[in-house]
């Protein structure tokens, strides 16, 4: 089974800057596109960034291009949301997710693996 492990959330002001980073457990996924989610209570899970398994291809949601950018390290497993200028409407739970597919799909749907989230909290 496995297992997706998020960390690098916490409390920052606007204007400030967050790394998320995933960890997972296996290299099964390595040749997959991984994504990064976000979530606040009430709303549906909304797509952030995806990157290929090559990370030569990304795509980004449109609120959040050109301040974070989605990095992998296939060597370690690891799939990296580097987080700037944020905004107090950046506050939500965010999670990282394996796809089934090789091309950076955003629809959560096409992400069956999940991490459990981490909370990033932008105060005004």
């Amino acid at each position: 089974q496995v297992q997706l492990v998020e960390s690098g959330g916490g409390l920052v002001q606007a204007g400030g800057s967050l790394r998320l980073s995933c960890t997972v457990s296996t290299r099964t996924f390595s040749t997959n596109t991984m994504g990064w989610f976000r979530q606040t209570p009430g709303k549906e899970r909304e797509f952030v960034a995806a990157i290929n398994w090559t990370g030569d291809s990304t795509r980004y949601a449109d609120n959040v291009k050109g301040r974070f950018t989605i990095s992998r390290d296939n060597t370690k497993n690891t799939v990296d949301l580097q987080m700037n200028s944020l905004k107090p409407e950046d506050t939500a739970v965010y999670y990282c997710a394996v796809s089934r597919f090789q091309s950076t799909v955003s629809a959560p749907s096409l992400y069956p693996y999940w991490g459990q989230g981490t909370q990033v909290t932008v105060s005004s």
